[in-house]
């Protein structure tokens, strides 16, 4: 059996924990978002994750997710790559179908936890790429550019007042 693959139900019940790396080339969509060419051997090559079981205070099934890495993408104002941190800690509370988790996110009233459909055979790689992609900004963009000159300052020009004219009136 995949080591990717758990029975959320059980997991949360035994209060289990796992963590490990996963390869961004292994997660379709989050590679496709890579402007690294796949296997290249930079610090943007995987992501890290833990995983913990649990439950509520309400004692509903939980997932904590964890998720660090970095990934190179594609500056949408210079067209350069640069390198994204992802980092993220999220909460998802188990359903066993949409009609009780839609029942448990109005008991919860809770926007910090995200309330989900588990399953006997869920994937946590499609969690973590779930939630990386998350992370990734709709318009990646550097801080700075690096091939824009950097602002030049303003002469020290006294502005004039437009109310100037008015004092003058005074007199």
């Amino acid at each position: 059996m995949n080591a990717l693959i758990i029975d959320a139900f059980e997991f949360s019940r035994l209060n289990e924990h796992r963590e490990g790396e996963i390869a961004i080339a292994d997660l379709p969509r989050l590679a496709e978002e890579s402007a690294e060419p796949a296997g290249s051997a930079d610090r943007t090559g995987t992501i890290r994750w833990t995983l913990q079981g649990g439950q509520d205070r309400l004692g509903h099934p939980q997932l904590t997710l964890s998720v660090s890495g970095a990934i190179s993408l594609m500056c949408q104002r210079c067209l350069t790559p640069f390198v994204f941190d992802i980092e993220s800690r999220s909460v998802l509370v188990l359903a066993q179908d949409e009609a009780s988790a839609d029942a448990i996110e109005a008991l919860l009233a809770d926007d910090s936890v995200e309330v989900i459909v588990g399953s006997r055979s869920f994937n946590i790689a499609d969690l973590i790429e779930d939630e990386a992609l998350l992370m990734i900004p709709l318009s990646p963009k550097h801080q700075v550019c690096p091939d824009q000159p950097m602002p030049k300052e303003a002469p020290d020009v006294e502005k004039v007042s437009p109310f100037a004219v008015l004092k003058n009136l005074k007199q």
